[in-house]
C-alpha cells in the first residue's frame, strides 16, 4: 500500500521501519518506540517548516513539546514499515497543534495516532516567544494544502475509565 496519499487523504511525511531493539517482551513494538517513531515524524515536519540546526543557530529558538497523547490501535512487529501523515489542527504565533497517524505500509491499517502541542521557545530566555513570519507563512501554506478533513476522532480526548469505579 505504499502510495503517495494515505486513507486519511494526506501525503506521507515520514517512513520508518520497526527495528529489532524496539521489540519488547510481548513480541511487538514497545510503547516507548511508538512515541520515538512519532517524534521522528515530527522531525520531518520540522524540516519541512525549516526548524533545523541552521534555524536554531540563527534564531536561538526551537520547539518544545508541551503535551502529547498517543493511541495504540494495532501491533507493529520487527521489520514492519510504518508510514506517517500529519494534520495541522491549529496554530498561532507561539503554538502548533498537530496530529499524526501511523500506518502499516504493506497492510494499510492505522496502527497508532499521536497528538502534539508544541511551543516555540527562546533557548536563551527559556520562555515561549512568537515564531518568525517566514515560519508562520510555511504553516499557512501547509495548512492550506490539507484537504478539508474532519477533526480526528482520537484528538482532544481525555483518558477515562468506562464502567463502575473501583475503590483504591
Amino acid at each position: 500500500m505504499t502510495t503517495d496519499k494515505m486513507p486519511d487523504g494526506l501525503p506521507v511525511i515520514h517512513r520508518e521501519v520497526v527495528r529489532p531493539e524496539w521489540i519488547d517482551y510481548n513480541g511487538h513494538m514497545n510503547v516507548a518506540y511508538f512515541v520515538l517513531a512519532f517524534d521522528l515524524a515530527i522531525d520531518a515536519l520540522w524540516d519541512t517548516l525549516g526548524f533545523d540546526d541552521d534555524y536554531r543557530n540563527r534564531t536561538g529558538c526551537s520547539t518544545f513539546a508541551a503535551e502529547s497523547h498517543t493511541t495504540y490501535q494495532r501491533e507493529m512487529n520487527v521489520g514492519d514499515e510504518m508510514l506517517f501523515t500529519v494534520q495541522v489542527l491549529g496554530y498561532d504565533a507561539k503554538r502548533i497543534h498537530h496530529f499524526y497517524r501511523m500506518y502499516h505500509a504493506q497492510q494499510g491499517y492505522m496502527a497508532a495516532t499521536c497528538e502534539w502541542m508544541n511551543l516555540h521557545v527562546s533557548l536563551e530566555e527559556r520562555r515561549v516567544v512568537p515564531m518568525p513570519d517566514d515560519v508562520l507563512a510555511g504553516l499557512d501554506r501547509l495548512y492550506a494544502q490539507q484537504p478539508d478533513l474532519p477533526w480526528p476522532t482520537e484528538a482532544g480526548r481525555p483518558i477515562r475509565r468506562v464502567g463502575r469505579a473501583s475503590k483504591v
